[in-house]
């Protein structure tokens, strides 16, 4: 697997997870979506540099200009809730894009620390020959993201895979590593060491579904 962790060097991006990460700016949640959203611009900005292009000629006032321009059939996919800001920050970018939704959420039976993760609802075009692009904030266990590729494949099988992430866990990227072919692309804003018991990122910034919509109710 290809690895890109964009806060090895310093960028904008990293003051946009900085505010995110702080409780204080967490209690904006219109801040925080749109921090979401501007790192999904720029991480889409920097995974674009590896897609392909083809020669186009473009008819000016003026002229004629040949311009290199995308030639890849692009499907993003968003894992719900959290994945929606993000989502709408890569089709800023990808604006010709089809588009797909999943849901995942972790289902405790007995033991709090234990789950599984449960994909209900899925609305998805044909993936066959494409690239997919698979989106979710936080990339924790890496389960949700493994899981959310499964239930994707009946769909088609994909030409390129690139998976975005806002903060990630090692564990959670070593995980995934295991479980997605070589040629796959990660683009992830931070890699956090930890996970706690519950198999939350340390530091991390919280619930990213609950810090960008609001809580949610418990069943």
């Amino acid at each position: 697997m290809h690895i890109h962790n964009l806060s090895e060097e310093n960028s904008i991006l990293n003051t946009f997870l900085s505010e995110m990460r702080d409780t204080e700016t967490q209690k904006d949640s219109m801040r925080f979506r749109r921090n979401i959203e501007r790192i999904g611009e720029i991480l889409g900005y920097e995974l674009s540099k590896v897609l392909n292009y083809k020669t186009s000629t473009i008819k000016t006032p003026l002229g004629n200009a040949n311009m290199m321009t995308l030639d890849d059939n692009i499907v993003l996919c968003s894992i719900l809730r959290a994945g929606v800001p993000l989502h709408n920050g890569l089709l800023n970018y990808f604006d010709d894009a089809q588009n797909a939704f999943i849901s995942a959420y972790r289902h405790h039976k007995h033991d709090p620390e234990s789950f599984e993760i449960i994909v209900e609802y899925l609305a998805c075009p044909n993936l066959e020959n494409k690239t997919l692009i698979l989106a979710d904030p936080m990339l924790a266990t890496g389960q949700s993201m493994v899981a959310t590729f499964e239930a994707l494949k009946p769909f088609g099988k994909v030409r390129n895979l690139h998976l975005v992430s806002v903060i990630g866990a090692q564990a959670g990227v070593d995980y995934i590593k295991n479980h997605f072919r070589e040629d796959t692309h990660l683009w992830i804003a931070a890699i956090d060491d930890n996970l706690n018991d519950k198999g939350y990122i340390v530091p991390g910034l919280g619930d990213a579904g609950d810090l960008a919509f609001g809580e949610k109710l418990q069943n």
